[in-house]
């Protein structure tokens, strides 16, 4: 069967590779320690939840997917109940929690289910195949070093410290993507989904089970009808598939 090559774009963290599971179990170490220097206190594991992510999305809307985004939120978090209690700060507690918010980074990588198959279909399939993540530019690169991603991407991968509709602009402009062959694929709305239907390539969002609360925003709906959503990467190839033999159709 004759089809066209396609361009697909694959985002990293939590579409290749685990990672909020590892931040959500750093997450709850660190409500432990809180519940316990703050017992006096007594605030809820639920009201120091919601005081972090309030955090977290606040730094990572000025400031970008820094590494050290997380740790600063943590310690934020700390500050404000001990503000609000009127218990001082303590600058060891704060050095532990500046290493246990990084120690997130150092976890094993784990691809998800279905990645290597994924992405030796398309690749045998002729596609062309890119990679593009948001963060620090080392930790990135070791993730991928790790999980020898290389083999699959080259040197087409981009790392950027803000994942937006600028960033992929900047991308899509500058390497010369033909855009009805453009692929961008997914978990969160906000930095793959919103920035890839603005510029105008196709859109595959990977529905995970547990979002970060900053992925997650609404579409307006015409831009839900033009996304295609699924729940396991395995499901890539075959749309990728059919939507480049009907390309062929057309173009034939």
């Amino acid at each position: 069967m004759k089809y066209l090559t396609q361009q697909v774009i694959f985002d990293l963290d939590d579409t290749l590779v685990h990672c909020n599971k590892y931040f959500d179990l750093i997450l709850g170490q660190y409500f432990e320690m809180m519940t316990d220097w703050f017992a006096d206190f007594g605030p809820t594991t639920a009201e120091l939840r919601s005081k972090q992510v309030e955090i977290d999305v606040e730094t990572v809307s000025s400031s970008g997917l820094a590494s050290d985004n997380f740790p600063k939120s943590l310690i934020a978090t700390y500050r404000f109940f001990s503000n609000k209690y009127n218990r001082p700060a303590d600058s060891f507690q704060e050095q532990q929690l500046m290493k246990l918010g990084l120690s997130v980074y150092d976890q094993e990588i784990e691809a998800y289910p279905g990645m290597v198959e994924t992405l030796d279909t398309l690749k045998q399939e002729g596609h062309h195949l890119f990679l593009y993540t948001g963060g620090d530019d080392t930790i990135q690169q070791r993730k991928i070093k790790q999980m020898k991603l290389d083999a699959y991407f080259d040197d087409r991968i981009f790392i950027r410290q803000h994942k937006n509709v600028e960033s992929l602009e900047e991308i899509l402009s500058r390497h010369n993507f033909d855009r009805k062959r453009t692929w961008m694929i997914g978990n969160s709305l906000r930095t793959d989904v919103l920035p890839a239907v603005t510029a105008g390539i196709n859109s595959i969002y990977l529905k995970q089970q547990n979002e970060w609360l900053y992925n997650l925003i609404e579409l307006q709906r015409e831009m839900q009808q033009s996304v295609l959503t699924i729940s396991s990467i395995s499901e890539v190839p075959p749309v990728i598939r059919s939507s480049a033999q009907q390309q062929h159709k057309h173009h034939g």
